[in-house]
């Protein structure tokens, strides 16, 4: 399988299953618009015919014999080599929780899917006992693993900061006993930064995801305060501080762009000119009848601002100036693992959800979804079935991700969203995917140039 696209002056072409990509001439980019294996031996007629009056036939068919050797030698329409792989569902120890440490939120973020804190399940804050009995869930269910993760999750987790604090110190203490190494990361939205609260961030957390949309009239109109108010004028100087402090260890700012402001661009640079350089700025996925809501009549304006931002990244690192967009980050020459390719976060399998009473759920955004739970920590129960089904989930059980160029490298999209809004967590959600297909030819495109020295 191939996928060629344009992008700028540049033909790009991807040879899927091996992940090679390259940048072609006008003519191979043309002639591989009719061609798929197995190949003829010489040049078909009928495909001089056709580009004849564009290209010399004695060009078309010395480019028709490249592309054939090209075949032969795996290069291009190589094998895929990953199907047999992914037959069997291999139920994996799981190594990454994302502890729901605080059911409730200083903010009324009008998108928040998780009905602005609370999850439709009632305000509240986890207990340390269940963070003790979760970091232990953990370390019972993660044999084979060393490197364990746990993700300080909410509604606004600082809320419950005495027990994060608490929850660290126990898992820290349990490393030697059981030759474990825990990650922590925490997801914030800035209210309740201080100057305590930085210095343990800094000291415990890998990596510390902090909420903001970007400039002062987005980012407040969509995450006010309980009152109404804004919160922009309060988080950005919290996030300044926290910032300068955290050194060369892994932040990011985090946003989320809506139908009201499709020039995000303008939002990613205003971050990077506040002084941030690691950011991540998300499509919204939601009811497509809430106002807000990004549907097909938005895209091709969406991938307009993309190509814009693609631009505007390019030429800060044309000066010599970093900047992470997360969503142009791509690996061309290992990229990852067999199973990341196939199956992507490992929800359900490798890594669970656990709410403030103890509930067990395949990721964050399945909590309230009954019919997904798991187990629950103080019942001491745990079901394997559901595990096994999320083992199950890869590019090769969707059907819309069989065939599709970009599988490798959105591993079959968001589990959540697929149920969410498909019902069905093997039938991939299709405006995600639009939307990711147009991120990774931008990446794919910045890739290029940066290794290829080529300008955009």
């Amino acid at each position: 399988m191939i996928h060629k696209f344009k992008a700028k002056d540049k033909n790009i072409l991807l040879d899927v299953n091996s992940g090679g990509v390259h940048l072609i001439d006008d003519l191979t980019y043309d002639l591989l618009e009719d061609l798929e294996p197995p190949f003829e031996k010489e040049c078909p007629k009928e495909l001089i015919e056709k580009w004849s009056a564009k290209y010399p036939a004695e060009e078309i068919g010395e480019t028709y014999e490249e592309i054939c050797s090209l075949y032969e030698d795996k290069i291009l329409f190589s094998d895929d080599i990953y199907g047999d792989y992914a037959q069997t569902a291999v139920l994996s120890p799981i190594k990454a929780l994302c502890l729901h440490i605080a059911h409730d939120c200083n903010l009324r973020c009008k998108y928040c899917f998780a009905s602005t804190g609370d999850f439709g399940t009632g305000r509240k804050l986890m207990p340390y006992e269940t963070g003790k009995a979760a970091i232990d869930f953990l370390l019972e269910h993660s044999v084979g693993r060393d490197n364990l993760e746990v993700d300080f999750f909410g509604g606004e987790p600082l809320m419950n900061f005495d027990v994060v604090k608490q929850i660290v110190a126990y898992a820290r203490s349990k490393e030697e006993e059981y030759h474990k190494k825990f990650r922590f990361t925490l997801t914030t939205n800035g209210m309740l930064l201080d100057d305590e609260k930085i210095d343990f961030m800094n000291k415990e957390m890998h990596n510390v995801v902090l909420s903001i949309d970007g400039r002062r009239e987005v980012n407040d109109r969509m995450r006010p305060r309980v009152d109404g108010t804004g919160c922009y004028d309060k988080i950005v100087p919290n996030y300044k501080k926290f910032v300068q402090k955290r050194g060369d260890k892994e932040y990011y700012v985090r946003g989320t762009y809506t139908k009201y402001n499709l020039d995000f661009s303008e939002d990613v640079m205003h971050l990077y000119e506040l002084g941030f350089d690691e950011i991540s700025v998300e499509p919204v996925i939601e009811d497509q009848e809430k106002g807000y809501a990004i549907t097909d009549a938005e895209l091709d304006r969406i991938y307009e601002e993309y190509d814009r931002l693609t631009e505007k990244i390019a030429a800060i690192k044309k000066e010599g100036k970093y900047i992470n967009f997360f969503h142009f980050m791509i690996d061309l020459d290992q990229g990852p693992c067999v199973v990341k390719r196939l199956r992507g976060c490992g929800s359900g399998n490798e890594y669970v959800a656990i709410t403030p009473d103890g509930n067990i759920y395949p990721c964050h955004q399945f909590v309230g979804h009954e019919e997904y739970k798991m187990g629950n920590l103080e019942e001491g129960t745990f079901i394997e079935s559901i595990k096994k089904e999320f083992a199950g989930s890869h590019v090769y059980s969707k059907p819309k991700c069989r065939d599709c160029w970009a599988k490798f490298y959105c591993s079959g999209g968001c589990n959540a969203n697929n149920y969410i809004y498909n019902g069905d967590i093997h039938d991939a959600y299709e405006l995600s995917c639009k939307i990711q297909k147009k991120r990774l030819e931008c990446a794919i495109l910045l890739k290029v140039c940066e290794l290829c020295g080529e300008e955009l």
